[in-house]
């Protein structure tokens, strides 16, 4: 192939404008620099006759103008095989580990077989997690995709790393299966803590991590999503595996093409985001599809800017997602862990051909439970609980035990919280919720439910209660107690009239009062 030189004409912040002399490049080929290959630039749109907008993408030494670059005539590449597995690289396949890293094939970051609607799965087996609010009010779907919606520190990342434990780590001798885990301009400590825990739980060698951290331009993190999800295509398609496919965070994805966009001085579109943020997100979820043959089961952390989920990049992502988790600031106040919003949490799942009817039935009731609670939360703030018909106490009661009972211990917070982590079985979940909507834990106080798996033990302190609550007994006929008894109703039955008849003579007006003394003196 022909050699194609060019020249850097300009350099404005992470855009440089070079003009070629003779073959003019493709957009998304990779340059670099002829002295320096290190350094490389990513072709982005035309600026002119012969000259390209180009991200510069990594440079240790930034180019300048008339730095001399060549066309590698290669859009950017990224490692596939299993010899990415186990290991922590970066968006241009450079290992993270240090370790060295055998490449025996790439693939192109941008060019993917998407699938087509002949060959696309849809998804209705539910993938237990073990964690109760998801399981029950947001299932997540085997090859479906999961978004966990929240603001800043309210638990996304705590609860994507909870997921990975239960479904990759204790489950990895029944559905052995790849991991692929992309971080978008996240923490670096986050990642590394990661690492640390799926190597001690021996799973490591399953998985694949592909790092873009804050700190790096917004070319190199918008470009990390979309190697993450090149290397999960290939082991769908020709890896023949099921795949599941973590990303913390895509709304770190949509910013970056939003800082992409405004160095470019794109025009916004009428919310403010790139013009082009429904058909990148649209493009990302499409190519992470299920088939016929695999799987690939998303499970996506989504930031939300200041709380509020009608923001444009969040709005984009809701159209693509099976389920969906919401978090709420509130929630997280009162001390409910996992803090998730339970009516604002939903899933496709939620029909009774896919979850059974026992469960879709329980989800209605206890749906029911919460949509009446709003209203009387209300009441109960102005005038206190006392002052609620007796329905409505019922109600505002299961609904507090409702919440109380979908906190739960996590396995990856032990070191921070001290309580063990539990994995709940759905079916403990479905048969406990049975118990709570038909009211067979109203006596319980709703804080004696925080933090526990199931509730056995519960309903063993139920049990023993029943057995110590003393019961009225009947007295023996002849005995002195059944003398004293007797005695006493005779005493009250003499003694009621004549009081009565005295103090409705005392009372009664114009009328003397009975004297108490004999009526000779």
């Amino acid at each position: 192939m022909k050699e194609s030189h060019g020249s850097i004409i300009s350099v404005v912040n992470q855009v440089a404008v070079v003009e070629f002399s003779d073959e003019l490049p493709h957009i998304q080929d990779i340059l670099e620099v002829v002295d320096d290959s290190t350094v490389k630039l990513q072709v982005y749109s035309s600026a002119g006759s012969n000259s390209f907008y180009c991200f510069i993408l990594q440079a240790a030494h930034p180019p300048h103008k008339g730095t001399q670059v060549i066309n590698t005539h290669k859009s950017l590449q990224v490692p596939v095989g299993k010899e990415v597995l186990g290991r922590v690289i970066d968006v241009f396949g450079q290992p993270l580990d240090n370790k060295p890293l055998k490449v025996v094939e790439q693939r192109s970051v941008f060019k993917s077989d998407v699938p087509t609607l002949s060959t696309v799965r849809a998804a209705q087996e539910v993938l237990e997690t073990g964690i109760k609010v998801l399981d029950f009010f947001a299932p997540l779907l085997k090859g479906g995709k999961m978004g966990l919606f929240g603001g800043a520190g309210l638990g996304k990342t705590i609860l994507l790393t909870e997921l990975i434990n239960n479904i990759v780590i204790r489950r990895q001798e029944e559905s052995p299966s790849v991991s692929i885990f992309s971080a978008v301009g996240e923490r670096s400590r986050e990642a590394q803590e990661l690492v640390e825990s799926l190597e001690e739980a021996h799973v490591l060698d399953r998985t694949s991590l592909v790092i873009g951290q804050m700190g790096e331009n917004p070319a190199i993190r918008f470009n990390t999503a979309l190697a993450a999800t090149r290397i999960a295509e290939y082991f769908r398609d020709e890896g023949d595996s099921e795949v599941l496919f973590f990303m913390d965070n895509v709304y770190r994805f949509s910013q970056a093409g939003y800082e992409l966009s405004t160095v470019m001085h794109t025009i916004p579109s009428e919310d403010g985001y790139q013009p082009t943020l429904n058909s990148e997100i649209g493009t990302l979820h499409q190519r992470l599809g299920s088939t016929e043959t695999h799987t690939i089961t998303c499970i996506e952390a989504i930031y939300v800017p200041s709380d509020d989920l009608s923001d444009y990049a969040i709005r984009s992502i809701f159209p693509y997602l099976d389920s969906v988790v919401v978090f709420s600031r509130e929630v997280y106040q009162e001390g409910l862990l996992p803090a998730i919003e339970l009516l604002s949490s939903s899933s496709s799942a939620l029909d009774p051909a896919v979850i059974g009817e026992k469960h879709y039935e329980l989800y209605l009731q206890s749906k029911n439970i919460l949509e009446r609670s709003i209203a009387i939360t209300r009441i109960v703030s102005l005038v206190g609980i006392s002052e609620l018909s007796h329905e409505d106490q019922i109600i505002y009661k299961r609904s507090l035990l409702l919440k109380h009972y979908m906190t739960q211990s996590f396995f990856v917070a032990e070191p921070q919280t001290g309580r063990p982590g539990v994995y709940v079985p759905l079916s403990e979940t479905i048969i406990d919720i049975d118990g709570i909507v038909k009211g067979e834990f109203d006596e319980i106080e709703p804080e004696d439910l925080d933090f526990l798996g199931n509730l056995e033990s519960i309903r063993a302190t139920i049990a023993q209660r029943e057995q110590e609550r003393p019961r009225p007994s009947l007295p023996v006929p002849g005995s002195s107690q059944d003398i004293t008894r007797i005695s006493d109703q005779k005493l009250a039955q003499g003694s009621a009239p004549a009081q009565s008849a005295a103090e409705a003579n005392s009372s009664a007006p114009g009328l003397p009062s009975t004297p108490t003394h004999p009526t000779g003196q």
